[in-house]
């Protein structure tokens, strides 16, 4: 089946479908819908009871699910909201299964006007949601201090201190208030070899840090955690290291959570395992996948089973 759409194209769904092994009956969660592709795979292989909750901060991307999966309205609930308001934009449920596909739809990045994109030129907006502070404001108002730690950090860019500095120049000139502006200001600020790289990784950095995204995953992880039925399953696809980093180290600590020290004979801190991760190594797309959507090459999935209580 192929589960992709206009607006975005879902990565590893086979391999979620098999961690997630749902059933008719069965309630799962797709936390972020973007276009629908991973919550169709769910609904079709629950049927013909199982029922989907979905959700997206982004109000684009719930109008354009609620289009394309109409003849699913009996079994699908949607709600806008970032994937941390979970239990609260879905009271009292427990669900078999959870999915959280972390990172950009394709439609975000190939719309010019949301300014995800470095190859397209447009607004330096960035927030998935439409509310807060922009890239735009933060490109021009952050010190060179803050933007060469945000470069540093969520960019993982090695040239971080000549970005940092070039911005703060440019912008001393000119307001940057374009996608395209900002893609020069880092191009001049790196070698040619490492242009292309360096202006990825800042527009990554920069959409990470106005969006949260990583604070985001740190509230949101125990919280989805919790809605968990007994032996229900959470799996999340990260695109960056920060985030798989934070997704390897929540599961291990629910698996191993004992603090004793490493010398003790026997555990005397009292802490029990509260889950069994089912990925000993993040599952990553296979060859063909990668063939036709090249976006996935750095996908990233994990996923661990609730234990009974």
């Amino acid at each position: 089946m192929d589960y992709r759409s206009p607006y975005h194209n879902p990565v590893l769904v086979a391999e979620v479908l098999e961690l997630l092994a749902p059933r008719s009956a069965g309630l799962y969660l797709d936390c972020t819908a973007g276009g629908g592709g991973h919550s169709r795979a769910l609904l079709e292989a629950s049927a013909p009871e199982g029922r989907v909750c979905a959700l997206d901060r982004d109000p684009e991307a719930v109008e354009a699910v609620r289009a394309r999966l109409a003849a699913f309205a009996g079994r699908l609930s949607l709600a806008c909201a970032n994937f941390e308001q979970a239990p609260a934009a879905f009271p009292g449920l427990r669900f078999d299964g959870i999915l959280l596909d972390l990172g950009v739809s394709s439609h975000q990045l190939d719309e010019a006007g949301r300014g995800f994109s470095c190859d397209k030129d447009g607004p330096l907006d960035m927030r998935m949601s439409g509310r807060g502070e922009s890239a735009a404001a933060l490109v021009n108002s952050a010190d060179e201090a803050e933007l060469d730690r945000l470069f540093a950090r969520y960019g993982e860019t090695r040239f971080h201190r000549n970005i940092a500095r070039a911005v703060v120049r440019a912008r001393a000139d000119r307001y940057i208030d374009s996608t395209a502006m900002l893609a020069d200001t880092v191009r001049r600020a790196v070698p040619v070899l490492q242009e292309r790289k360096s202006v990825v990784q800042v527009f990554q950095a920069l959409r990470i840090a106005v969006n949260d995204e990583l604070g985001a995953l740190e509230r949101g992880l125990p919280a989805l955690f919790e809605t968990l039925a007994e032996r229900g399953r959470l799996a999340v696809i990260a695109y960056h290291s920060l985030e798989d980093r934070l997704v390897k180290h929540f599961f291990r600590g629910l698996e191993n959570p004992c603090v004793c020290p490493p010398g003790l004979p026997v555990c005397a801190c009292g802490r029990k395992s509260r889950a069994r991760v089912l990925t000993a190594h993040p599952v990553g797309p296979a060859a063909d996948e990668l063939e036709a959507n090249p976006r996935s090459r750095s996908a990233r999935l994990r996923a661990a089973e609730r234990l009974a209580a």
